[in-house]
């Protein structure tokens, strides 16, 4: 999934952008080697105004929890699996949001695998290795005995998706929002 932030890779750095590129691949299964689970449906994509009130609050709420949801993910409760972060990517004046699972705590940040493939910005691709630190992440999620818990990004983007995809998100992705 992808809202527009940037993601840090070496030199990679955040820039200003006019609007937000989100994917809605949710990458509910374990993906290997970063490939998309072609059961989950296709990468949709959602762009939003950067300065859209509704999404910043989203990305404010999902960086206030993020401690509480790392805790979390470092001793996984039972019922609970699919633990990914969002990370902002940047290349030239384009930004977009992407899920990256797994994730892992490194010495500089976290590392983990790009779950999307990209749509605006062309410095990674889907499954590529990446590292970044907190500041590039823009929301967090997981699932819950089958409920989506976190992703906040995804929740704001229901208001520019047809109402077949957003009830099929809830349907059959376990989105209560």
């Amino acid at each position: 999934m992808r809202d527009d932030l940037d993601c840090y890779e070496g030199s990679h750095s955040m820039k200003p952008v006019s609007r937000a590129i989100l994917s809605l691949m949710l990458a509910l299964a374990p993906l290997s080697a970063g490939a998309q689970d072609s059961s989950q449906g296709g990468d949709s994509v959602v762009t939003v105004a950067d300065d859209d009130p509704d999404m910043t609050a989203a990305i404010a709420q999902a960086r206030a929890s993020l401690d509480e949801f790392l805790a979390l993910s470092q001793t996984p409760p039972p019922g609970t699996d699919r633990f990914k972060l969002k990370v902002m990517i940047t290349d030239g004046n384009e930004t977009e949001h992407f899920w990256v699972i797994p994730f892992q705590r490194i010495e500089t940040g976290f590392a983990g695998i790009l779950a999307n493939e990209p749509q605006a910005v062309h410095n990674v691709v889907a499954g590529q290795y990446i590292e970044f630190n907190r500041d590039y992440i823009s929301d967090w999620g997981y699932t819950r005995n089958g409920h989506q818990v976190g992703s906040f990004t995804v929740c704001v983007m229901f208001k520019s998706m047809s109402k077949e995809e957003v009830d099929y998100m809830r349907s059959q992705r376990g989105f209560d929002c």
